[in-house]
């Protein structure tokens, strides 16, 4: 293992979300994390003691991560709450095709059916997420309320719900038709839904 690995437990977890992200959780093996990390199966298993616990670890990780991203693009100075929460909208339209270039946005799109069927502390991890990401997108619509930028979203909570549905659903279809049709379509549906005016995706 090199020097520099300082925080052990971390880097097994980056090294492994990256392939996993690429793969899926039940098509990687140990063998190919522990390579990935350039670690011996010794140091895995005094972090994690399954791969389904380290699954959970994965999966708390990047929520964590996302949802610190996520605050950083909701909490810009100058910009009004509707000004914001088109931004992170907009950052969705700027990942790849093939999802590289967000690897926690993908892990949801990328995971949600298959751990929700594998494994229950898993799944709960995964909802306990998306939860989080909703409730904080229903804050930055409150907000939107209280600033006058979005005056017409008469339930924040119901609507931030839909949204993230939206936005999920056309992400999956976007790794299917390897285009962003079905993101411009979540953008302008978003637009409407909000009553804001129409405008180009950032």
């Amino acid at each position: 293992m090199k020097a520099e690995y300082l925080d052990v437990r971390q880097h097994i977890l980056d090294q492994g979300k990256a392939i996993i992200t690429r793969k899926g959780f039940a098509g990687v093996g140990l063998n190919e994390i522990l390579a990935a990390a350039a670690v011996p199966k010794g140091s895995f298993y005094h972090y994690f003691k399954s791969k389904e616990l380290f699954g959970e670890a994965m999966l708390a990780d990047y929520v964590q991560g996302y949802l610190a991203e996520m605050e950083a693009v909701l909490s810009q100075p100058g910009q009004s709450a509707a000004q914001s929460l088109m931004a992170y909208w907009a950052s969705w339209t700027s990942a790849s095709l093939d999802g590289s270039a967000c690897d926690c946005r993908c892990l949801v799109v990328k995971l949600g059916s298959e751990v929700a069927d594998m494994s229950e502390p898993m799944r709960m991890t995964l909802l306990d997420g998306t939860n989080r990401i909703i409730a904080r997108l229903a804050l930055a619509i409150a907000q939107g309320r209280v600033d006058d930028s979005l005056p017409k979203v008469a339930d924040p909570a119901h609507m931030a719900s839909t949204l993230y549905q939206l936005w999920l659903g056309a992400a999956m279809l976007t790794k299917l038709r390897r285009d962003d049709s079905a993101l411009r379509a979540a953008w302008q549906a978003t637009l409407g839904m909000l009553e804001l005016p129409p405008q180009s995706v950032i």
